[in-house]
């Protein structure tokens, strides 16, 4: 799932992960990093877990999801 929304706005996106897409489920500007808590623009999303529902910001974000997961 993604992260609450804190912005306080209607611009936060409520997305489902496929494998190597997503769906729009509400309609927004961006999401929320699941591991830094830094909004990423729909059209920057380019890293996520389709298992875990979960947005990153980039490449380092996710690598380190994955460490945490798999120790």
């Amino acid at each position: 799932m993604n992260a609450p929304d804190t912005s306080g706005g209607q611009d936060l996106a409520i997305i489902h992960y496929g494998d190597g897409d997503f769906t729009i489920v509400r309609p927004g500007r961006f999401v929320l990093c699941s591991v830094s808590g830094l909004r990423i623009p729909l059209e920057a999303l380019r890293y996520w877990s389709a298992e875990f529902q979960e947005a990153y910001a980039g490449p380092g974000e996710a690598l380190a999801r994955w460490r945490e997961r798999n120790p």
